[in-house]
């Protein structure tokens, strides 16, 4: 099978056939990354005669072309976006985006004397000897009255250097631009292997890359739901670029999407920011009951996934299925009552939450979920709340995670939901999981952890109070301000046989604490603080916190998950309380879990 074909293109042709849509690049519409000297510089390599490298292309079947009609076979430029970009700003005289979503030019200005290239500035505007745009003649209707009317303002030059070097300059329309087409019917992965193997910085094009350059070929509508994804992501991080998009995009103002997103020029929160390739894979959970990325390519073609057959009768169906699914996922509704769910759970920050196809997958489920008339709400809420939580302890949703997900999809239309996610606790979450393995799990020093982290979030949705704290709640502490405390401080420890960092900084060695109250314990062992806690309950004077009832302080060592012969731990007994704590947390994991 033939994988590619390699042709020249004359820069000319090129622009051409960019402009009639033979040659889509879906770049077009984001803001352009290269400054002005690289398009300067682009312009005297090829002034030179110098190599500017391959386009890649990639083969589309069923694109929407200008006028609306399809096109049998139409090349996405997959490499070379801003060198196109830049040709078309230099020499056809268009404009770029900036970062503000707002046209502007780049000009550049050539000197047919010393053969300079520069962009554009005041001095050169007002110097006769300068062209102070090559556009103005690339696009002129007559070339030689240009000539004219530049030698009349600079009599005194030499007329048979600036006539070469005129000539010279023209000649960059014809110039040969190598481009590598590769066949529509390869498969992401050998695209993606190949365009590793040519481009010289080694530079991964993801799944994800593929599908919105997909999604940008069908016409105003794909264009605009390729911006509706890149917008949604830009604003969950960046709310203030809203007033640029609505000012600048005329384009997409005019559409229904922009009103879908325009919530989040008021959205504070940051727990989850999807980018465009996790709204690409929920999209193609929530509309194809599909994983990977790839496989949406493939829908969005027409190609049936049975034959493998491309049918265009499937593609403007595959484009209502996307469409519906953004505007689902986009949706200020759905989107804010997906992150009450996980913060319910104890998941109230950025930090806790370590695995993004964990919370991605979730949120697909509860949008599926929510076309599932046969749960409840409770059934549907707490469903999605113990899958997040069984994917963060298990990394369900890690490595090959696309073909898990797609098997998940898959099983639970064939066996329900209820039935199928049984299943999945009696294999993943069973006594042993609880017993054993999640212990074992808990023996690192990681505290991004997901097996720590979820023993935060199981304080928090239990309303535990930091250690030795009679008000402060380990929330309030994740939200403002708290120590990661040593029980047995690391001082200690590191004087008493345990050197390492393996060591003293256990995740079983750790708990939410009030500053002052790390302060006040300073580098004492338990076997020392904790007899000034003994004395503040038998005297009613605080000196450490503010506990000062003894079945208070039981209830905050078991909020905390700590043995209560923590009183007299030290470097001695360090060993055992580990086992010990890790084991009390892994309880307190399990009794959070099952009360979901």
């Amino acid at each position: 099978m033939t994988k590619y074909s390699v042709t020249q293109a004359p820069v000319a042709q090129l622009l051409s056939d960019v402009k009639s849509d033979k040659i889509a690049i879906p770049e077009l519409q984001r803001p352009f990354v290269w400054d002005s000297i690289k398009v300067r510089d682009l312009m005297d390599s090829l002034y030179k005669g110098y190599p500017v490298g391959y386009l890649i292309t990639w083969q589309s079947v069923g694109a929407k072309l200008k006028g609306g009609q399809i096109a049998a076979h139409q090349q996405i430029l997959i490499d070379g976006q801003q060198r196109v970009t830049a040709l078309r700003a230099a020499i056809a005289g268009l404009k770029v985006i900036n970062k503000r979503y707002k046209a502007i030019r780049i000009t550049i200005s050539f000197n047919p004397i010393t053969e300079e290239f520069a962009t554009l500035t005041p001095v050169i505007e007002r110097s006769p000897q300068w062209i102070s745009d090559i556009s103005e003649y690339f696009n002129s209707s007559s070339p030689l009255t240009f000539a004219k009317k530049y030698l009349e303002r600079n009599p005194g030059v030499d007329a048979t250097v600036f006539e070469t070097n005129l000539t010279r300059l023209g000649k960059i329309q014809n110039a040969q631009i190598g481009i590598i087409s590769l066949d529509d019917g390869l498969d992401i992965e050998t695209i993606s292997e190949i365009f590793i193997r040519i481009n010289s910085k080694g530079v991964p094009l993801s799944s994800a890359d593929f599908a919105m350059s997909k999604i940008a070929t069908y016409g105003d509508r794909g264009r605009n739901l390729r911006k509706l994804i890149d917008y949604f992501c830009q604003l969950a991080i960046a709310p203030h670029a809203f007033a640029d998009i609505e000012e600048n995009d005329l384009e997409f103002s005019a559409t229904k999407y922009l009103k879908a997103i325009s919530w989040l020029k008021h959205d504070a929160e940051d727990i989850y920011d999807p980018e465009y390739g996790d709204l690409i894979r929920i999209a193609g959970l929530v509309g194809f009951s599909r994983g990977k990325a790839s496989s949406i390519v493939s829908e969005l073609s027409g190609r049936d996934p049975e034959t493998k057959k491309v049918d265009e009768n499937r593609i403007p169906l595959a484009y209502d299925k996307l469409e519906a699914a953004l505007l689902e996922i986009v949706s200020k509704y759905q989107f804010e009552n997906f992150l009450m769910l996980i913060k319910s759970a104890g998941f109230i920050t950025s930090g806790m939450i370590n695995s993004k196809n964990a919370l991605n997958f979730a949120y697909a489920l509860y949008l599926r979920l929510r076309e599932d008339k046969a749960l409840t709400e409770g059934e549907r809420k707490r469903i999605v709340k113990r899958w997040f939580v069984m994917s963060m302890l298990t990394g369900r949703h890690s490595g090959s995670f696309e073909s898990t997900w797609e098997q998940d999809i898959r099983r639970i239309g064939e066996m329900g939901i209820l039935n199928y996610f049984n299943q999945v606790e009696e294999a993943d979450l069973s006594d042993a999981f609880w017993s054993v393995a999640l212990p074992a799990a808990l023996e690192t020093t990681g505290i991004s952890s997901p097996y720590f982290q979820t023993f935060l979030a199981a304080q928090v949705a239990k309303n535990a109070r930091g250690f030795l704290s009679k008000g402060i709640t380990v929330t309030a502490m994740l939200q403002q301000s708290g120590d990661i405390h040593h029980i047995i401080p690391k001082d200690h420890l590191h004087k008493n046989g345990f050197p390492d960092r393996g060591d003293y900084n256990q995740v079983a060695n750790f708990s939410l604490t009030e500053t002052a109250i790390n302060i006040r314990i300073s580098n004492r062992p338990p076997s020392d603080y904790m007899i000034e806690v003994d004395t503040q309950i038998e005297t009613g004077v605080l000196t450490l916190g503010e506990i000062k009832d003894s079945d208070d302080l039981v209830t905050n060592l078991i909020e905390n998950a700590i043995p209560p012969f923590v009183h007299s731990v030290d470097a001695g007994s360090y060993k055992e309380f580990l086992v010990e704590r890790r084991r009390l947390m892994a309880a307190y994991i399990r009794n959070y879990y099952q009360a979901l």
